[in-house]
C-alpha cells in the first residue's frame, strides 16, 4: 500500500505557513545540538534530502506490506526492469539461461559481490532467501502470492548449482517468472539462524527481528545505500554501501551521491514548505501547486518533471467480507448485506462527481481512472474498448437503489428495505491533504443520494492496522502502486492474496475467520490471473487482462476515482535525472551526481 505525496491548501494560507515553517525551523536548529550536528556533518557530505509522509513500520523487508519503506535503497534482486524501456537487465546476476520447455532458470551470480558487512554474497543467499523466508510457509510474507503457479498456487524448488549458479524449476511455464527474480535477495548469514530459532508460540524468531528498533548497523543490505541512523517521527539517513556491486565505465563505484536523508513529515502542506524553504532536495508535484511551482523554476533553481499519468490508483472500497472472527461479525451484518450488493456499489459510482474533483481537487492534470491495470502497461484498455464506466449521474444511481430495494424518506435520507438509515464509516490516511479533500468531496457527493458517510482519517499505522489486521472498518480510500506487469498485483486479486482487502482473508498468524465467503466474479478475477501467466501468446495475455478490467469494472470492489498526473520537483545541482512515472525522479539513484 502507498501513500501519495498530495498537497491541499489555498496560496493565501500557504505564505502564512511558509513564515512559520522559516521560523521554526530556525528555532528548532538553535535548540537542537543534535539538528546542529547533523546539519554541520551535511556541509560536508554530498546528500539528497527528500521527505516521506510517515515513519517506516519495519525493516525485516518480508514482513513489509506498504509505503514508505527503505527497501528501493537498500536491497536488489537477481535482475532488473528498466522503468524507461521495460527490458529485463542484470542486477546481482549477470546473466542467466532458460531451458527450451520454459521450466528451469538457471542464474549465474556476479563475481566478488558483498554485503554491506563486507561478508561474501553468494548462491547460498539467494537459495536461503526463497527456501527459507519467502517460501517458508510459517513466515507470512506476501511474496509467496507473485510466484504461486497454476491452480494448485504451487511454488518453484530453488537449488544451488555451485558458488554463482542457481536454479529455479517450475511446476509449468509461467510468462512473469523472469521478472520476478528481481525480488530481494536477504543475508543467510545474519538472517539465518532467527529463522530456524523458534519462540514460546513456536513461530521463527524472525518474525520479531529487523523491526524500526533495531540498531542500523545490524541491518546487513546489498543495495546502493545502508542504514545509517533513524530518529522516530524525525528522520531516516542511508549512507552509501561501500560494497555495492555497481561501478561506472571508468571504474568509479557507484552511486555517486555520499548520504540521502529522509526527513518525516506527516503533512504534505509542509513537505512543500521545506521544499520551498531550501529545506529539501525534492517534493512530489500535486495540482494545486503546480503553477505555483512553475512560475518559479528558475527563481528557485529547480525543474519540474513528468506531467504524464500516475502509475498508480486511488479508490474506495467496502468491506465485503461476511465472516466472523471470535463470533462477531467483522461487518456489521446490516451494513454487510449492503455492501455486498452491487447495484449499492454501482450507485456510489455513479453518484462520485470525478470530473468536479479533476477540476478542483486536482485543477484539471488528472484523468479518470477504470481500471487496476497501469496506463503505461500493454495490458491496459481504454473504456472504448467495451469498458463499463460510471460518469456522474445520481438519478441513475438513486434508479439502481430503489431497483435493490432501498428507499427514500421525506427527508431524502436513503433507508433499506427494513428501514434502516444508511450510513457508515469511510476511512483514509490522515495528513494526505489530496486524500482528505477527496473524502470530504466523496461525504458530499453520497449525501445527495442520501447516503451518510462519516469521513474519518487516520494515523498511516492505525489504518493500516484495521486494513490488513484488524479488518475493524467499512469503507475506505486507498491507493495502490502500479507496474508494467499486472501480474504484480496477484496478491490483490487471488481470493487467497495478502493484499486482497475487499474480503481479506487471515493472513499466518492471525486469529481465524469464519463464515468467509468467495464471490463468483471475485474467484473468475483469480483464474484469470492464473491463466494470464501461463499463457506466452501476447495477444492472448492482453485478451485475459482484458477480461479482468471489464469484471472489476462491472462488480467494482474497488471504486476508481482519478489518476492524478505524476510529477517531481528537483534541484538543479542533480545531474542524471532520468524521470519515469513508473520510477520516479530517482529510480536510476547510482549515476545521478551532484554537481553545485
Amino acid at each position: 500500500m502507498q501513500t501519495k505525496n498530495t498537497i491541499l491548501n489555498t496560496a493565501k494560507r500557504f505564505w502564512i505557513l511558509i513564515i512559520l515553517a522559516v521560523f521554526t525551523a530556525a528555532t528548532v536548529a538553535a535548540c537542537n545540538p543534535n539538528r546542529l550536528k547533523m546539519n554541520a556533518d551535511a556541509a560536508q557530505v554530498p546528500q539528497l534530502v527528500t521527505s516521506i509522509l510517515s515513519d517506516p513500520k519495519t525493516f525485516n523487508l518480508a514482513l513489509s506490506q506498504e509505503s514508505p519503506n527503505i527497501f528501493g535503497l537498500t536491497y536488489e534482486g537477481l535482475i532488473n526492469q528498466n522503468v524507461l524501456t521495460g527490458k529485463v537487465e542484470p542486477a546481482l546476476a549477470e546473466s542467466w539461461e532458460i531451458s527450451e520447455d520454459k521450466l528451469r532458470f538457471t542464474f549465474t551470480m556476479r563475481e566478488g559481490l558483498k554485503w554491506s558487512d563486507g561478508q561474501p554474497l553468494t548462491a547460498d543467499d539467494v537459495v536461503f532467501t526463497y527456501n527459507d523466508i519467502y517460501f517458508n510457509s510459517a513466515i507470512p510474507s506476501d511474496v509467496k502470492d507473485s510466484f504461486r503457479i497454476g491452480v494448485n498456487r504451487q511454488l518453484p524448488t530453488v537449488k544451488k548449482i555451485d558458488n554463482r549458479r542457481v536454479e529455479f524449476s517450475l511446476p509449468e511455464p509461467f510468462r512473469p517468472f523472469l521478472l520476478n527474480a528481481g525480488t530481494a535477495i536477504l543475508p543467510s548469514h545474519a538472517l539465518k539462524a532467527f529463522v530456524q530459532q523458534k519462540d514460546q508460540e513456536g513461530k521463527p524468531v524472525f518474525l520479531s527481528k529487523w523491526g524500526v528498533d533495531t540498531p542500523p548497523k545490524e541491518i546487513i543490505v546489498n543495495g546502493p545505500y545502508k542504514l545509517e541512523r533513524y530518529d522516530t517521527s524525525e528522520r531516516v539517513i542511508f549512507r552509501r554501501n561501500p560494497y555495492y556491486w555497481r561501478k561506472n565505465a571508468q571504474g568509479q563505484p557507484q552511486p555517486y551521491i555520499e548520504r540521502i536523508v529522509w526527513q518525516i513529515v506527516e503533512n504534505t502542506d509542509n513537505s512543500l514548505l521545506q521544499f520551498r524553504s531550501g529545506g529539501l532536495d525534492s517534493v512530489g508535484v500535486t495540482a494545486e501547486y503546480f503553477s505555483l511551482l512553475k512560475v518559479q523554476e528558475k527563481q528557485g533553481n529547480f525543474k519540474i518533471y513528468g506531467k504524464e499519468p500516475g502509475t498508480g490508483t486511488n479508490f474506495i472500497l467496502f468491506n465485503l467480507n461476511k465472516g466472523r472472527r471470535d463470533g462477531k461479525p467483522l461487518v456489521d451484518p446490516i451494513k454487510s448485506r449492503w455492501f455486498n450488493t452491487v447495484e449499492f456499489r454501482q450507485a456510489v459510482a455513479y453518484a462520485i462527481d470525478r470530473q468536479t474533483m479533476i477540476n478542483n481537487t486536482f485543477r484539471g492534470l488528472g484523468e479518470p481512472q477504470n481500471s487496476p491495470i497501469t496506463v503505461q502497461s500493454p495490458y491496459y484498455i481504454p473504456p472504448k474498448e467495451n469498458l463499463k464506466t460510471y460518469d456522474y449521474n445520481p438519478e441513475k444511481a438513486k434508479e439502481l437503489l430503489k431497483k435493490a430495494g432501498f428507499k427514500y424518506n421525506e427527508q431524502n435520507q436513503l433507508l433499506d428495505a427494513d428501514g434502516n438509515r444508511v450510513r457508515f464509516t469511510l476511512l483514509t490516511n490522515s495528513g494526505n491533504k489530496i486524500r482528505e479533500a477527496i473524502g470530504s468531496q466523496i461525504k458530499q457527493d453520497l449525501a445527495v443520494i442520501g447516503m451518510q458517510v462519516d469521513f474519518t482519517p487516520l494515523a498511516w499505522n492505525t489504518y493500516t492496522d484495521k486494513l490488513a489486521n484488524t479488518l475493524d472498518w467499512e469503507a475506505s480510500l486507498l491507493g495502490l502502486t502500479g507496474g508494467l506487469e499486472p501480474n504484480d498485483g496477484a496478491n490483490v486479486w487471488s481470493p487467497d492474496g495478502g493484499l486482497h482487502m475487499f474480503n481479506q482473508k487471515p493472513q499466518e498468524g492471525q486469529k481465524p475467520i469464519e463464515g468467509r465467503e468467495v464471490a463468483p466474479w471475485e474467484a473468475e478475477i483469480g483464474k484469470l490471473y492464473i491463466q494470464a501467466a501461463q499463457e506466452f501468446d501476447e495477444a492472448k495475455v492482453k485478451e485475459i487482462y482484458a477480461q479482468t478490467q471489464r469484471i472489476t469494472q462491472e462488480y467494482l470492489p474497488f471504486i476508481y476515482l482519478v489518476n492524478p498526473l505524476a510529477m517531481t520537483a528537483v534541484r538543479d545541482r542533480f545531474e542524471g535525472i532520468q524521470y519515469s512515472a513508473l520510477g520516479g525522479a530517482f529510480w536510476n539513484i547510482h549515476e545521478i551526481k551532484i554537481v553545485k
